[in-house]
């Protein structure tokens, strides 16, 4: 007997997810269904946006650009009705990244959707690349993956599901098109120097890779794509050709770039050439993306690429089902810093465990709601003493320095930032006007995660296990109160008085601090 239907058997079974990328060139939105630890993608929409183009040479965005984007999300935002904040992951790669006045689209851009935009660094976006790639491609030995965005292009060289090397490269199809092919004509000199340029940028990361090896490479991209798209429709380096010539096979060689790059100089116009159904937008930044592609063939020596639909989005959606990554990411990156820099673990447990109770005492009076808060609270209690491994003067600059320029991977930017910031701040003075301003946490769940974290470091400054008895928290808008067991400051002198002078600090910044 039938005692379900299709849709209650799904619902119970299933998570739908959400991920947009906001890329330089194209907004993706990709939705899918997590089933019995499989990923189904069920929609794509792509909308051609061209945020980069808006990009001034100072680094501010135009208004123009901001618009088209957000016109963009107008459209996205119906595809995104009813998905839970935990659901859905908006992330923003190389335009944002690099734009003074990202702040102000993303203010504009959460009327239209209500979830936080990570702004990821290269880094951690080439780390993604390559997590969609082995999610969904057979990777044999180590793997050389090369996505060629409009901003920036990813290299991510790794072995099965772990990453090896990740770096990014400011070369992008959309600014190499600008720099040397807005005539909309294929000339040899700039063609010669938009290699020549690449090369020179290439120059910086390419060692590290030919020393580590690879089996076999993948290219990801609609640029790629469109590239492996002529050279089949043109039939360059078929199988009659020599076998030297690549093979019509979808893989690509340098001579096959090399020859399509010649066939578009002689023809100079990019709309004599057979295109297929390559769109006109792609079609304009086609001889901007093979000089980079050609670039990376000549300085990594590579021999053959194929192509891979996955990217960076495919890697967050496997990225956000628990069951497909195993490990949580940024959990592993603070185990491994921790263990780098040999902290106390002890004392960071410590730490953790009073930060984490006074979250949970305060939670609902400050209304701590923002995705992530709690985690980053907890990470930047086991690492705020970082420091220690420079100096034990100044321990919180040096905190500060060292988790802002490590790699983490799993962090986006502002992710990282926060971390950061609340390690800066965890004793000393409190210095509003270095405090950031982020666009995924609120002013006051800033201010509130750094009374939490000093108190949490105060309260176990004898690095004793078993010495913080129970106490009580009530907390108002800008008021907090500590009650401990009665007597228990009155012979613990140290504790009183450091709590005494933190009252001080926290008054300074309009924050009343009360304990007995």
């Amino acid at each position: 007997m039938i005692t379900k239907t299709l849709d209650s058997i799904e619902s119970a079974n299933s998570t739908k997810i959400a991920v947009l990328d906001i890329g330089s060139n194209s907004f993706h939105l990709v939705v899918a269904r997590v089933i019995s630890n499989t990923v189904q993608i069920l929609h794509k929409t792509k909308i051609k946006v061209h945020l980069a183009d808006g990009l001034s040479k100072d680094h501010h965005l135009s208004q123009d650009a901001i618009n088209r984007g957000l016109e963009a999300l107008e459209i996205i935002q119906h595809s995104l009705d009813g998905f839970e904040p935990e659901t859905v992951r908006i992330v923003a790669t190389y335009t944002l990244r690099k734009a003074k006045n990202a702040l102000a689209f993303i203010k504009a851009a959460k009327k239209i959707l209500p979830y936080p935009i990570e702004i990821i660094s290269g880094q951690e976006e080439a780390r993604l690349i390559y997590n969609g790639v082995a999610h969904t491609e057979t990777l044999e030995g180590k793997t050389l993956v090369v996505d060629i965005g409009g901003g920036s292009t990813e290299f991510s060289l790794g072995q099965q599901f772990e990453p090896i090397l990740l770096r990014s490269i400011d070369i992008g199809c959309v600014s190499f098109q600008q720099m040397f092919f807005n005539q909309g004509k294929v000339k040899r000199k700039m063609v010669n120097k938009a290699i020549v340029y690449a090369q020179q940028q290439l120059a910086l990361i390419e060692n590290k890779y030919i020393k580590q090896g690879w089996q076999q490479c993948i290219g990801t991209s609609g640029t790629i794509e469109s590239i492996v798209a002529i050279v089949n429709k043109n039939a360059i380096g078929n199988k009659d050709s020599n076998a030297n010539k690549g093979s019509n096979d979808g893989t690509l060689s340098l001579i096959q770039l090399e020859t399509l790059m010649e066939k578009l100089i002689a023809t100079e116009d990019m709309e004599l050439l057979e295109l297929g159904d390559v769109n006109e937008d792609r079609r304009q930044l086609i001889p901007a993306g093979l000089a980079i592609l050609i670039a990376i063939f000549k300085q990594f020596e590579i021999d053959k690429m194929s192509f891979a639909q996955a990217a960076l989005r495919e890697g967050v959606i496997y990225e956000m089902e628990d069951s497909l990554t195993h490990t949580n990411v940024q959990e592993r990156s603070v185990q491994s810093l921790a263990s780098r820099y040999d902290i106390d673990t002890i004392q960071a447990n410590l730490v953790l465990n009073t930060a984490f109770k006074l979250f949970k005492h305060v939670k609902k009076d400050w209304q701590l709601k923002s995705s992530g808060l709690k985690q980053l609270l907890g990470w930047s209690a086991l690492l705020h003493e970082i420091g220690l491994h420079v100096s034990s003067t100044g321990v919180h600059k040096h905190s500060h320095y060292i988790l802002s320029n490590s790699d983490l991977p799993g962090f986006n930017a502002e992710e990282q930032q926060f971390l950061a910031m609340l390690t800066r701040f965890h004793r000393k003075r409190i210095r509003l006007e270095e405090v950031p301003i982020f666009s995924q946490f609120s002013a006051k769940d800033v201010l509130h995660c750094i009374i939490l974290l000093r108190l949490s470091v105060l309260l176990n400054i004898k690095r004793q296990q078993d010495f913080l008895p129970e106490f009580t928290t009530s907390v108002s808008d800008n008021e907090i109160s500590l009650q401990f067991p009665e007597n228990w400051l009155s012979v613990r002198p140290i504790i009183e008085i450091n709590l005494a002078a933190e009252q001080e600090k926290l008054a300074r910044i309009g924050i009343e601090l009360n304990f007995l």
